[in-house]
């Protein structure tokens, strides 16, 4: 039993159509629910460490500002150094800093800055008023078996000052023990340690407030956007039952033909001899169309990919045309510049007529093959693209034995360098490489005679790289490339070189690697 028939393929289209929307859809919502959240946590984060920084800053800035209030008290004239100490003490004893009365400020007058058993007299402590004019250890251990005196001393020593998180008794909580963030600073005139403290617990509430009306305002931008994604379902399903309702009146067309196909058949078979003479002529009428179509389609693939290979030999012509244009305007053009360039410009005009045979020949079996000099293979293209490197500043580094020989299809090896370095060329200049070198290496390897050209343009960013080899793949725009040279080059080398062309990056750029048998 066929599951897609003419009748229901409308009806399987709408349910394949949802299927498919409806997934998507809900793995968009999932992705963009599950980052949400991330990024939510990560602002999260983002603001209590900038909550707890803003908290220290201002426990450093009211413990500043007491100190500002006795330095002044300091400089007033007649009043005993005794008498300022009892009226700070007071005042210490009776502000508390912010409006929590969990906070509040207190003093240690230190007798030794080294740290032990007797090293201060605490002086003001609202808190715990029982510690007042007692002596101080800083070996004291708090709830949680920390020495956080004797940290806060260390830190006084060494910076003046000192941040530390401990735990103590909060206020008006039947003695609950509490984390703790205190600011301590040394205050030289009196050998004192003043500070001031926050208790985490009433930052933290703070910051699940904080939390909360984010939290909602997530939910809502969630949702929000959930009902979006949804509409957009909705809509897309409409467009789906559009679409089949197209697609069902396209088949009631075909269904009509094909009953008016069934009366010209009964037609056909009531005249049979003519019809099948009328209709013989008419099937060689369109096999000459296929047959002509087909020629048309081959004729202009062969003209795409020769016009591909020579947009590079018409600029080094048009180069060439345009050196001798200046020289001639500036009437520096002599006889032996026109002869040079006269004899490039003949070089390139029959590279481009090889071109064109090579390329009728690569769809013919036939082909000759012939023994010859890697090193004079090199300078026939050099000729070529030579100029066109020299005007954007391109330097070309050639090492090879000079004794180096090769048999292969000649023409074919030449279209594969120039599509090589053309394409280094460009990349060299799209990614505006400071000091662009093109370099060109060889060696023989058992019966293979390998040639790399390598550049220093960054390397191909394509995943993975042998993707470059593929039909029509190409990473430039339409005006610069159409992805045919270097599938073209991987068909020459590989099907009919016998050999192999590779690519990898290094530290430098893209290195290319021609295998070709020395002898085919």
């Amino acid at each position: 039993m066929r599951l897609i028939t003419e009748k229901n393929l409308s009806k399987i289209t709408i349910y394949i159509f949802i299927i498919i929307m409806s997934s998507m859809i809900f793995m968009i919502s999932y992705f963009y629910v599950k980052n949400t959240y991330a990024d939510f946590e990560i602002q999260m984060q983002k603001f209590v460490k900038e909550y707890y920084d803003e908290q220290k800053n201002t426990l450093k800035k009211e413990i500043n500002t007491i100190i500002d209030v006795l330095n002044y008290n300091i400089t007033k004239e007649n009043v005993q150094e005794k008498e300022l100490k009892e009226d700070a003490i007071r005042l210490l004893n009776n502000i508390s800093f912010q409006e929590s009365k969990s906070n509040y400020y207190f003093v240690y007058d230190i007798k030794n800055i080294n740290g032990g058993d007797d090293f201060a007299v605490q002086v003001v402590n609202p808190n715990r008023l029982d510690l007042i004019g007692k002596s101080i250890s800083t070996n004291f251990k708090d709830f949680n078996g920390k020495k956080f005196r004797e940290e806060f001393l260390t830190n006084i020593r060494k910076h003046g000052e000192s941040y530390t998180t401990y735990a103590y008794k909060k206020p008006n909580t039947n003695d609950k023990i509490k984390q703790k963030l205190s600011y301590f600073k040394y205050y030289k005139e009196w050998n004192w340690v003043i500070a001031v403290g926050i208790y985490t617990d009433d930052v933290e509430k703070e910051i699940a407030v904080k939390r909360k009306d984010l939290e909602l305002k997530v939910r809502k931008q969630v949702g929000q956007n959930i009902v979006l994604f949804i509409m957009f379902l909705s809509i897309a399903i409409l467009i789906s039952i559009v679409v089949s309702q197209k697609i069902d009146e396209v088949l009631k067309k075909y269904d009509n033909k094909v009953k008016t196909k069934e009366k010209e058949l009964k037609d056909l078979n009531e005249n049979l001899e003519k019809r099948i003479a009328e209709e013989i002529d008419k099937n060689r009428e369109k096999e000459q169309l296929l047959i002509q179509k087909s020629r048309f389609i081959a004729l202009g693939e062969m003209i795409s990919n020769i016009a591909h290979q020579w947009r590079q030999p018409l600029s080094e012509l048009s180069s060439i045309l345009m050196y001798i244009k200046f020289k001639h305007s500036i009437n520096a053009l002599d006889e032996k510049t026109m002869q040079i360039k006269s004899s490039e410009a003949d070089t390139v005009i029959e590279y481009m007529s090889h071109t064109i045979d090579d390329f009728r020949n690569f769809f013919m079996p036939k082909k000759e093959k012939e023994e010859f000099y890697l090193y004079k293979v090199i300078d026939s293209v050099m000729t070529i693209v030579s100029s066109s490197l020299k005007n954007d500043n391109i330097e070309v580094i050639i090492k090879l034995d000079k004794e180096t020989k090769i048999k292969t299809y000649l023409n074919e090896y030449e279209q594969v360098l120039l599509n090589i370095i053309k394409n280094a060329k460009d990349a060299l200049i799209e990614k505006e490489v400071k000091n662009p070198t093109i370099t060109i290496t060889a060696y023989e390897e058992n019966d293979y005679v390998v040639l790399f050209i390598e550049d220093n343009a960054g390397g191909i960013t394509v995943e993975p790289i042998g993707k470059i080899f593929e039909p029509y793949f190409t990473t430039k725009d339409d005006t610069h490339g159409t992805g045919i040279g270097l599938y073209m080059s991987k068909i020459i080398i590989d099907k009919n070189m016998k050999g192999k062309l590779r690519v990898r990056n290094t530290k430098n750029g893209a290195k290319f690697g021609i295998h070709v048998p020395k002898s085919l």
